[in-house]
Parts: structure tokens; C-alpha cells; sequence
């Protein structure tokens, strides 16, 4: 597929999943299951839950994403969501 079919999409992350996986709510309203791009993960871009991110999609699938870009400063001024697994810290 070429790259001019995908649409981009800004977003909300409601929830970090198993397996580099985020829960992605659409500023449309729609939620979905989203991964991190290539360039994210080689420059290790971290992305939280409560973060505004944009998402690539392919219209063939509209339930699965790409995470391509985390807007910096742009946090949700509201209550952010609760972490998964009470938020405790690990210890190495």
C-alpha cells in the first residue's frame, strides 16, 4: 500500500497495553488499538497515558493504528486516566 492512502488522525491515550500497545481515544469519538512507529521506538520516544499522539491508519482497517508523532505540550487539562497495575514503581 502506498503511504498517500493512510489518514492521519489526532488522539487521546487512555491506556499503555502488554506488547508496546496503546488504548487510543480518536477526537472523533472512536477508540482503538494503536503500536508505535519505527522512528519512535529507535529514538525511544515515550509516550504515557494522557498524552495527545497523531495516528496513522490504513483505511482498510479502522481499528488498528500507528503511532507516529506525540504532541509535547499538549497534555489533557482534566483528571488523567488511571495506571494499570496500581502505578507502583519497579526496584531493580
Amino acid at each position: 500500500m502506498a503511504k498517500e492512502e493512510l489518514m492521519q488522525f489526532d488522539g487521546l491515550v487512555l491506556e499503555i497495553l502488554p506488547d508496546a500497545r496503546y488504548r487510543v481515544q480518536l477526537d472523533q469519538g472512536h477508540e482503538i488499538v494503536a503500536y508505535t512507529a519505527g522512528k519512535m521506538k529507535k529514538n525511544r520516544i515515550k509516550t504515557l497515558a494522557g498524552d495527545r499522539v497523531t495516528v496513522e491508519m490504513s483505511p482498510y482497517d479502522l481499528e488498528k493504528g500507528r503511532l507516529v508523532f506525540r504532541h509535547k505540550d499538549e497534555r489533557s487539562s482534566g483528571p488523567r486516566p488511571p495506571m494499570r497495575g496500581g502505578g507502583q514503581f519497579r526496584r531493580r
